[in-house]
């Protein structure tokens, strides 16, 4: 099917929707669906909804809330409390099922007290490709997934929102701060405030697509390929090094593979490239 039959099979499936719960981060996925169901629904008939807990960057929160407001819709902040579930910070294979089954529990509550039938959230088709244990939590509490439905990729994510005139049509993928840490590495608030800290400054050095993998006292830093060569500066490397030693890390690294989504997933599933 042709992106633009996709776009097509999308708006006609939420037009039978008629009023529609919308899991919101901010991010390009989330806001173009949120994008296509205004279009079709109208605002009134959507209700937006940003879950905040520490395993989320404060940026993304404040992100959300302004895109949120420019189209018009009904936004609701919500807490989440995986971090108060020891099956969640115990940082298991299926760790992100816990944290999905959490908020994805508390959207189907806030559904019913607003009378809404239907809960969307953003996955698309090139997540079913990644090890995501979540999706069994989106299943039991009969989530919705639109765009995975449909068959529509990133890339396309991308292009339409960019058509739309989107601004998050070029913003880098994100993910949740609890995805930095090997599994079995318990996940406290303190790493995970490192870990978010540490971003924060590579990302204001200029660095567009950041991961600081936390290793125990070690940082492994992963960035875009094309942008490795600038720790080819002696001056750069310190100042990074130093930053991330104040924030509680004893040794910095940096990965020569560069970044690339799900890499903590590599030692379950084998990757090596």
């Amino acid at each position: 099917m042709k992106s633009e039959e996709k776009l097509e099979t999308l708006k006609k499936k939420i037009a039978g929707m008629k009023k529609v719960l919308i899991a919101y981060s901010g991010g390009v996925d989330s806001t173009f669906l949120l994008k296509i169901c205004v279009d079709v629904l109208g605002r009134e008939n959507i209700l937006a909804v940003t879950a905040v807990s520490p395993t989320y960057q404060k940026e993304e929160i404040e992100e959300a809330k302004r895109i949120a407001g420019q189209m018009g819709v009904k936004h609701m902040i919500i807490y989440t409390d995986e971090m108060k579930n020891n099956s969640f910070t115990s940082n298991p294979l299926q760790r992100c099922y816990f944290c999905k089954k959490e908020l994805f529990s508390k959207l189907r509550e806030i559904a019913e007290k607003h009378g809404i039938e239907y809960v969307l959230d953003a996955s698309n088709k090139d997540d079913a490709s990644d090890f995501r244990p979540g999706m069994k939590a989106a299943r039991e509490a009969g989530i919705i997934s639109p765009l995975m439905e449909t068959g529509i990729t990133k890339k396309e994510i991308r292009y339409f929102s960019r058509k739309m005139g989107l601004p998050t049509y070029d913003k880098p993928s994100q993910a949740c701060l609890a995805s930095r840490f090997p599994y079995g590495e318990k996940i406290t608030e303190e790493k995970l405030k490192m870990v978010e800290e540490a971003e924060k400054f590579l990302k204001e050095l200029g660095f567009k697509i950041v991961r600081v993998r936390h290793h125990g006292r070690l940082a492994r830093i992963e960035v875009d390929k094309e942008e490795i060569k600038k720790f080819f500066d002696e001056e750069l490397r310190k100042k990074v090094t130093d930053k991330l030693k104040q924030i509680g890390y004893t040794w910095v690294c940096l990965d020569l593979l560069g970044y690339r989504s799900g890499s903590m997933n590599e030692e379950i599933n084998g990757v090596n490239n």
